[in-house]
């Protein structure tokens, strides 16, 4: 199993545009077999951070997922808000393994 730990650089103005980004995005990770473990969004924090986290399987499916997810309408429309709200800055992504029993 590979996760994906994402974490975004918000447009602190845009905090609301960016959690319906995340709506978007969690049934289609989960659309392309991933698992989403949610979205966290700023509270009683900096005001512009934001953090991800899914798996999949492997990281053969993770890049999968991407190929497929770069023609899939839907995740193109949410490509597309992002972009049309300017609700995110940058963001990085990191692949880490979990340690499980």
């Amino acid at each position: 199993m590979i996760t994906c730990y994402v974490h975004y650089e918000l447009n602190p103005r845009k905090v609301a545009e960016f959690e319906h980004y995340a709506r978007l995005w969690i049934p289609l990770v989960e659309k392309f077999g991933g698992q989403h473990h949610g979205y966290f969004l700023p509270h009683e924090s900096t005001n512009d951070l934001a953090l991800a986290l899914f798996s999949f399987p492997s990281l053969a499916a993770y890049e999968q997922y991407r190929k497929d997810s770069m023609k899939d309408e839907d995740c193109q429309k949410a490509f597309a808000y992002a972009e049309e709200t300017q609700c995110i800055r940058r963001y990085d992504r990191q692949f880490l393994r979990p340690v499980l029993k």
